[in-house]
């Protein structure tokens, strides 16, 4: 696995030289499984999860969405975790290297379960009769305007008693939660090694390129599309995972 040494000091080592906004480039699909594992806590164990959640929701016939799959973790993470038949599994990524990548990963694994690895937006893709859809630390990535149309279009085209699980880097309020978790945040990414140059100097990347939302953003959002269910399952620090099922109509 390639270290993710992106914002090292070596290359900033002027420390007045401002950072680019964060995209997923060449350079980041390179080390993109050392970047996820070191910076956001927890994400090991949420996959792990993952397989029980589908195992349960999946149903034959169905489809299953990993919408912004990156390199097919969590599309792997489903794969492996389902034991009925006619089940494909639909993983898209708007990133060309992303894309290119995760069809090789997907391609070296010996699950019999079909993969359609898709490049394109998420927001333009077709969904339907789906069991399942993984929505793993992409809506904070996309216009605050085209999140609630994505969560309507995924709660129309689940099948009665399928699942969306939404994973997202949360918002806390007052602004002392906020503080007290990235605080702690930033302290599990230097007990994965990053200094403090590369963590602010990510953060600055970051800065308007990932948006994230409240809880009760969330909730209300999934509430609105008509999800009879919405369940915080994870937590880790700043980071979260909430399912919400489509209730039998």
């Amino acid at each position: 696995m390639a270290r993710d040494e992106i914002y090292r000091e070596g290359i900033y080592r002027n420390e007045d030289r401002p950072a680019a906004p964060f995209e997923f480039s060449e350079a980041v699909v390179k080390v993109f499984p050392d970047m996820i594992e070191r910076s956001v806590p927890g994400y090991r164990e949420l996959l792990e999860h993952t397989g029980l959640l589908v195992g349960r929701a999946v149903r034959p016939g169905t489809r299953i969405y990993d919408l912004g799959c990156s390199l097919g973790a969590a599309t792997l993470a489903a794969r492996r975790a389902v034991h009925v038949e006619d089940v494909q599994i639909v993983a898209v990524d708007r990133s060309p290297d992303m894309v290119t990548r995760c069809r090789e990963v997907i391609a070296a694994d010996n699950s019999r379960v079909p993969v359609e690895v898709v490049e394109g937006d998420v927001c333009d893709l077709p969904i339907e009769n789906a069991s399942m859809v993984l929505v793993y630390y992409t809506l904070q990535f996309l216009p605050l305007a085209e999140r609630d149309a994505l969560v309507q279009r995924i709660h129309d085209a689940l099948v009665p008693g399928g699942v969306l699980v939404l994973a997202e880097k949360l918002a806390f309020e007052p602004p002392e939660r906020q503080a007290w978790l990235d605080t702690h945040h930033h302290d599990f990414k230097r007990s994965q090694g990053y200094s403090d140059l590369e963590i602010a100097r990510k953060r600055q990347a970051l800065d308007n390129v990932l948006v994230p939302e409240t809880r009760q953003q969330h909730h209300a959002r999934l509430e609105a599309a008509g999800f009879t269910t919405v369940v915080d399952w994870f937590q880790c620090f700043n980071f979260a995972a909430i399912a919400a099922v489509r209730g039998d109509d």
